[in-house]
């Protein structure tokens, strides 16, 4: 996969960041703070027979910069872990195995306030992957994947689209979000001959959180 596209974006992104940031600090309403919460993670592939939902957890920060009354721009930067137990049953690829998949994420969304304590959320991000790793859960058979897969075997960027909404109650946000990745988490690698990309999968979490506004 050409990696250079997905280095501007994460480049733009977080160039934009600031530079909102910095348009914005004159404004009594920008909104600075910390969020953390749940994930609830699946890697979507049509190369296996299964898969099963990954708890995890995000982390991180947040800036709202405020357009309008009703409308702001939320730049994001946090830590977050995906993945899934994927279950194969091919002649080479058979078993269940465990991705755990750990990304910085930088998602940039538009935030339109419906009514005072309600909004939802809208936007693209973009995600670096700092570590990957797998694990063998049961039948495993020719291809071991704990012991040829390592974080070299995996994309290092991603980049999707988000969707979600909030509650505001005070300077606390409760909300929920949907998050779809647009490239492969695997890269296309040779085994006895044959292109296997492990795993041919698209990364798709559901996150809760509550964020601090400080």
């Amino acid at each position: 996969m050409n990696k250079q596209p997905f280095l501007f974006s994460f480049l733009f992104l977080l160039m934009s960041m600031f530079c909102l940031s910095g348009k914005a600090q004159d404004s009594k309403t920008t909104q600075f703070g910390i969020k953390a919460g749940l994930n609830l993670s699946n890697l979507y592939t049509s190369d296996a027979s299964g898969s099963d939902l990954l708890v995890g957890f995000n982390v991180g920060i947040f800036d709202k910069l405020p357009v309008t009354n009703m409308v702001a721009i939320q730049p994001e930067f946090y830590l977050s872990t995906k993945g899934s137990s994927v279950t194969y049953n091919g002649l080479v690829l058979d078993g269940t195995a465990r991705f755990n998949l750990t990304y910085l994420e930088i998602p940039v969304l538009c935030v339109v306030n419906v009514i005072p304590s309600l909004n939802v959320q809208f936007g693209p991000y973009v995600a670096y992957l700092v570590d990957g790793k797998v694990t063998n859960v049961s039948n495993i058979s020719l291809f071991n994947f704990q012991q040829n897969i390592n974080v070299n075997d995996y994309n290092r960027f991603d980049a999707g689209i988000a969707l979600g909404a909030g509650i505001d109650i005070g300077t606390i946000t409760i909300g929920a979000r949907y998050n779809y990745g647009l490239t492969k988490v695997g890269k296309t690698e040779t085994y006895l001959g044959k292109s296997y990309t492990i795993p041919n999968a698209n990364n798709g979490v559901l996150n809760f959180y509550v964020a601090v506004t400080l």
